[in-house]
């Protein structure tokens, strides 16, 4: 009896691994994609590993997944360098993460414009909206990220992570 349960505990943590790593692979912004590469390389998702970011064969979706990475983990210059490298870089992805990027490095202004310029790509992007009400939010124009939280709700509710996110913001700047 023993082995049999352990048996179906190791396929049942096995099933449970796969279904997480598909979750991510299915496009979850909020957890990039692992690994991390040392600097100047990029992961490439069909040759599951770390290649130079010179390389040509990997494709733009692979760059700017992995830009969010490094963006995600801190890395912004990093980040900014490896977005330069798109073949495609005016697309509302890339613009939201060169923007949340430069963002981070204190150049909020900056930031806002390539937020803005995502926004025209993709006006139901909500994550999108979300950082430019965080960037609104660190300006003091509490009304401008009032109006990108509205824009989030009537794009996904106020339940979702955007959402809750651009509100709690909103609510700590309020509270300061």
């Amino acid at each position: 009896m023993n082995v049999r349960f352990a048996v179906f505990a190791t396929q049942l943590l096995l099933a449970a691994a796969l279904c997480s790593t598909l979750a991510l692979a299915n496009g979850d912004e909020d957890e990039p994609a692992k690994p991390n590469c040392p600097k100047g390389q990029v992961w490439d998702s069909k040759s599951q590993r770390c290649v130079l970011q010179t390389s040509r064969l990997v494709p733009d979706a692979d760059r700017t997944d992995y830009a969010w990475r490094l963006a995600k983990d801190g890395r912004y210059e990093e980040a900014l360098a490896l977005l330069d490298t798109l073949e495609k870089p005016n697309t509302a992805k890339a613009l939201n993460y060169r923007g949340y990027a430069t963002r981070k490095l204190g150049r909020t202004d900056e930031g806002i414009d390539y937020y803005l310029q995502s926004v025209k790509l993709d006006p139901q992007y909500a994550q999108v909206r979300e950082y430019p009400g965080e960037a609104y939010v660190i300006k003091g124009r509490l009304d401008l990220a009032r109006e990108q939280l509205q824009r989030i709700e009537s794009i996904c509710g106020s339940t979702c992570e955007e959402y809750r996110d651009l509100a709690e913001a909103i609510q700590g700047s309020s509270n300061s």
